[in-house]
């Protein structure tokens, strides 16, 4: 009889319900339970999950990697696959492996190229691949040299923080002073230069932002797994233009992500996303984990979480090229489960009069 797959989520991301349903729905039909552990009570991959518990919060990276090493042991887990802390957690991979876990995660010296997106700009134009033009800012005084210079050219200005993940704390600078036209409709990422000046002179220290020009769609985001032998089995690039989704394979977004991928060891599942800069894709941002929207290469008939496992115990995939691609799509939310959990009692009795707020004359 095949064993069953146990395989861990800690602090993962709602989407990766999604990745666990595939997990289940695995070609093979072997079983798979799933532990997921989550700061937030009411995430949906506790509910999603076989076994579920809640994080411990406060802990240091080297803290944490105590943590995670004991609920390996304990819960027997075949396949972690880190998201919180996993610099710290892919450095002890050697450890994690001792316990009998295989950990579905670069190397540690990818993590740590593409954990600062100024030092993966510089890694990645040395081996040619295009990037857009940059400034990394921390005062008031860098923000508005680098505006100046890309409006010079012709360019509206970005900036985002040169660490982070998700698109948190994107925002495009506008000239236009502050109006009602900023308060309408729902809130939008544009906000006036001046503003941002005077918030950074006011601020308490520096910043660490990345300013550049905003960059034009499509956007492609190409999903890749890469075997520890730095070898691609699968790249597929899922393009996005408004609210129109769709796959491609074409050479001019999977050539430069191949070259990403193996060239700085992103083994297992990397996302690598572009964008257009005038007539050419420029690198956007490289993700060292699985993308939130990774289940949708489904409609190619692909299950890439299950083939990630398959790699990271040691069993091969092979090439995994689709043999179609889907459809057009769009993306539309829909309800999931959550744990139940305990509401405080409501009163059913009448409060008393000194309860209430009453005196008696």
């Amino acid at each position: 009889m095949v064993p069953r797959v146990r395989v861990w989520l800690n602090r993962t991301y709602a989407e990766n319900v999604f990745f666990m349903d595939q997990l289940r729905r695995n070609p093979s039909h072997r079983a798979v339970e799933i532990h997921a552990t989550h700061k937030d009570p009411d995430s949906p991959v506790l509910a999603a999950a076989d076994t579920a518990e809640p994080e411990p919060e406060g802990l240091s990276p080297a803290a944490y990697v105590e943590y995670a090493l004991d609920q390996c042991a304990r819960r027997g887990i075949d396949v972690f696959v880190p998201r919180l802390h996993q610099a710290a957690i892919v450095a002890h991979r050697a450890d994690f492996a001792a316990v009998g876990t295989a950990l579905l995660a670069p190397t540690p010296e990818a993590v740590a190229v593409f954990a600062d997106k100024a030092t993966a700009y510089e890694a990645v134009r040395s081996i040619g691949v295009p990037v857009p033009p940059w400034w990394r800012v921390r005062t008031a005084g860098e923000l508005l040299l680098a505006v100046e210079e890309l409006e010079a050219a012709g360019h509206l200005a970005c900036f985002k923080p040169a660490s982070g993940a998700g698109g948190a704390g994107f925002r495009v600078i506008t000239r236009a002073p502050f109006s009602l036209t900023h308060l309408s409709g729902f809130p939008g990422s544009q906000v006036p230069l001046d503003l941002v000046l005077r918030a950074l002179e006011h601020a308490d220290g520096p910043v660490d932002w990345l300013v550049m020009p905003r960059l034009e769609q499509p956007e492609v985001s190409v999903d890749c797994l890469t075997g520890p032998d730095n070898r691609i089995r699968l790249a597929v690039g899922r393009t996005k233009n408004g609210r129109r989704r769709g796959f491609t394979l074409h050479e001019q977004w999977l050539e430069p992500a191949r070259r990403i991928a193996e060239g700085f060891g992103l083994h297992h599942l990397s996302n690598i996303q572009f964008r257009m800069y005038g007539d050419r894709p420029v690198l956007l941002d490289v993700n060292t984990r699985p993308a939130g929207g990774l289940h949708q290469l489904s409609l190619c008939g692909i299950n890439a979480p299950w083939a990630a496992v398959l790699l990271a115990l040691g069993e091969d995939p092979g090439e995994m090229t689709p043999l179609f691609l889907g459809q057009d799509y769009t993306v539309v939310s829909a309800p999931r489960a959550l744990r139940p959990v305990s509401l405080p009692r409501q009163r059913t009795e009448s409060p008393s009069p000194a309860k209430a707020g009453t005196t008696s004359r």
